[in-house]
């Protein structure tokens, strides 16, 4: 008895008919305003994240419902974002900006404090982190910016643009919240970069970075510091503030090349490593799947930002143009520092895996830079017209 399914059988036997249902589905995706081969790398993404989430949380379906939850909300606003032109983006900049900065504000005097860190709003029925916010509405409000002025930008353009960023930045600092803070500059930092800045700028502005780092020192908080000394040298304290650098090496080790199997990690299983669904969850990969499954893990995401950056470089307006690509770019800042902090080649600063690690508010940004990204690319017509 063939139990295939019709439209399969179909298929095979009529290849008119898979023609047309590709013809379908393209034109499906192009009336929705999205990029079908983005949205695939963007699925097998989360795919392999729910996979691997369920084995570091220790099989725990709760966590794979809230993160199907949480998926499933960012694709509604992923395809919302989506269909909005980049006239009314750009409007929406300042307005997004000025409230971000107020919910910044309220969450250092009323915020909800976990894990030392006051983070949080909780409205009752949902807690989130605003600092999310500040990820898009920066680099919005910046593209919207210089859009109406001659690149690249002069020093008085960039005065303003730096009070812009840095606002944000000092406020998700003192909550304090190193990780978020620094790529809330970097993707400001990076519209800036893609404005056509000169060489001798770029130089100045990373001699004044150095000095800011040896300033901002002494206003760090000791576990900050603390994090800096271990990764200057993790085998300083093993037991202590190493240990977190130190599990994520050894699990990621022990995996090999092949792993020992989904489930099988014992740092992960028998809870060595800390954080193990969220912030190390790269180093429960290495673990069970092994060099290979890292390497899966890693042409994916290289799929993803190329195609991010081929769509960003299509869009023809300026304010388009700057802002996509530094949504393009700040998803591979996300993984590289992740990945880099999980094997010892960063500081620990606490930024999840993109898409992969366990959080809500996270991983809703970031589906919906996505879905700005697609929109400005689908638009570029009816901009260059």
């Amino acid at each position: 008895m063939n139990k295939d399914p019709a439209w399969l059988r179909e298929s095979v036997n009529n290849p008119l008919s898979a023609r047309r249902t590709i013809s379908d589905t393209a034109r499906l995706l192009a009336a929705l305003k999205l990029d079908g081969p983005l949205l695939i790398g963007i699925g097998l993404i989360v795919l392999y994240s729910l996979v691997v989430q369920y084995s570091a949380s220790g099989q725990s379906v709760t966590t794979i419902v809230r993160t199907l939850e949480r998926i499933a909300l960012g694709t509604v606003i992923m395809l919302s974002l989506a269909n909005c032109s980049p006239n009314f983006l750009r409007r929406l900049a300042p307005w997004l900006y000025v409230i971000g900065i107020l919910l910044l504000i309220v969450v250092d005097v009323v915020g909800h404090i976990g894990k030392g860190a006051q983070r949080w709003l909780d409205l009752g029925l949902i807690r989130f982190q605003p600092s999310e916010i500040m990820k898009l509405a920066v680099p919005m409000m910046v593209a919207s910016l210089l859009h109406e002025r001659p690149l690249p930008p002069d020093w008085r353009a960039l005065l303003v643009v730096a009070g812009l960023v840095l606002a944000p930045v000092a406020l998700v600092a003192m909550q304090p919240d190193l990780g978020t803070a620094m790529l809330i500059a970097v993707a400001g930092f990076l519209v800036i970069l893609m404005a056509g800045l000169q060489w001798q700028i770029i130089a100045l502005l990373a001699v004044m970075a150095v000095g800011a780092a040896f300033v901002g020192w002494n206003f760090m908080h000791d576990y900050q510091r603390e994090r800096v000394r271990v990764f200057l040298d993790p085998q300083s304290d093993p037991l202590g503030s190493g240990y977190h650098i130190t599990q994520s090496q050894i699990a990621i080790g022990s995996g090999g090349v092949f792993g020992k199997g989904w489930m099988n990690g014992s740092q992960a299983q028998l809870e060595f490593l800390p954080e193990s669904s969220t912030d190390f969850i790269f180093a429960v990969i290495g673990e069970e799947f092994g060099l290979v499954g890292l390497v899966v893990l890693l042409i994916l995401y290289l799929f993803v930002v190329s195609r991010a950056v081929f769509l960003a470089s299509q869009t023809s307006d300026t304010f388009a143009r700057l802002l996509a690509a530094s949504i393009a770019f700040t998803f591979s800042v996300y993984m590289l520092i992740n990945t880099g902090m999980v094997t010892g080649l960063l500081p620990v600063v606490g930024v999840p895996l993109p898409l992969v690690s366990y959080g809500g508010t996270a991983a809703v940004t970031l589906l919906a830079g996505f879905g700005i990204l697609m929109g400005l690319h689908s638009h570029r017509k009816r901009m260059g017209s």
